[in-house]
């Protein structure tokens, strides 16, 4: 194979690259990490129903309530 084949081979690769791009980019990309990184956060989720620990759940929910910050009357511009 002579130089002049070379180039136009490794021409052709580079076309096909840049071409290719955006496709790649999505499935090798930051796109690609953020969705799988979100697939994996979505899967440790689960869904709480009413019977399922209730008690735990109501005791959850106040902690999660009581941490949050509050505005008192004082503070509050009118």
């Amino acid at each position: 194979m002579s130089w002049p084949w070379l180039v136009v081979l490794v021409l052709a690769a580079a076309l096909l690259v840049a071409v290719e791009w955006p496709r790649l980019g999505r499935r090798f990309g930051a796109e690609a990490r953020r969705r799988r990184e979100r697939q994996k956060r979505k899967a440790q989720l689960r869904v709480v129903t009413p019977d399922d620990e209730s008690e735990e759940f109501i005791r959850s929910v106040q902690r999660d309530l009581d941490a949050l910050p509050t505005i008192e009357e004082r503070d509050r511009k009118t």
